[in-house]
């Protein structure tokens, strides 16, 4: 019975040592994304609709920042795209046709993308994998649920589209300089003026 005890206690051991080693190994490396966006995708997109360069920055100039999280480990992020690039991040394919933002002085601020994601999706029944749209469309900064990628491993939003207008800088006058100077002046306490010294009496005639 000793010697049994003494057989478990040293497989225990052994797998004790082979556990902890591997635990102090290196992880593998994780295997290389996929960055060469397909020639099907590769190719000019369609202008967005209704979508022109507008004021301020030209359309071809401004910047988006997109971003992309994978549902599956919880890894994200960041994307920056001129309009008309499209990038592929493994089986994502995320084509910008078009960003814009609304100018400072406009209410409500408005941040919006005109993104095309296609996923790489592969058959059930062992066919070939084929890209896949998923979602065309605008999406909006200040607005998510306005339009939402529905999809179960991946989801795509826009952060920022940076672009400037004229005289961004400079401050807005919201109303008249009249105007504004009216409430100043109604704010100031007006200046109290002394009262009257009390009259004199008369003296009383005996």
């Amino acid at each position: 019975m000793r010697g049994l005890a003494l057989a478990k206690y040293g497989v225990g051991a052994a797998m004790a040592c082979a556990l902890l080693a591997a635990c102090q190994g290196e992880a593998p490396a994780p295997a290389p994304q996929e960055t060469e966006v397909p020639e099907e995708l590769a190719a000019p997109g369609q202008p967005a609709p209704g979508q022109g360069d507008g004021p301020g920055t030209p359309m071809a100039e401004r910047v988006a920042t997109i971003g992309l999280i994978n549902k599956r480990n919880n890894i994200s992020q960041d994307i920056e795209m001129k309009p008309g690039e499209a990038r592929r991040i493994g089986d994502v394919v995320i084509r910008l046709a078009a960003c814009e933002r609304t100018a400072p002085w406009e209410d409500p601020p408005l941040t919006g993308a005109f993104v095309q994601v296609s996923v790489l999706t592969r058959g059930q029944g062992g066919g070939d994998p084929q890209w896949l749209r998923v979602f065309s469309g605008w999406l909006y900064k200040e607005a998510p649920a306005v339009n939402v990628v529905e999809h179960p491993i991946y989801d795509v939003w826009v952060k920022d589209c940076a672009m400037s207008f004229p005289g961004e800088d400079a401050p807005v006058a919201r109303s008249t300089g009249a105007a504004n100077a009216a409430p100043a002046a109604a704010a100031a306490p007006a200046a109290e003026e002394p009262a009257p010294a009390p009259a004199e009496e008369a003296p009383a005639e005996n």
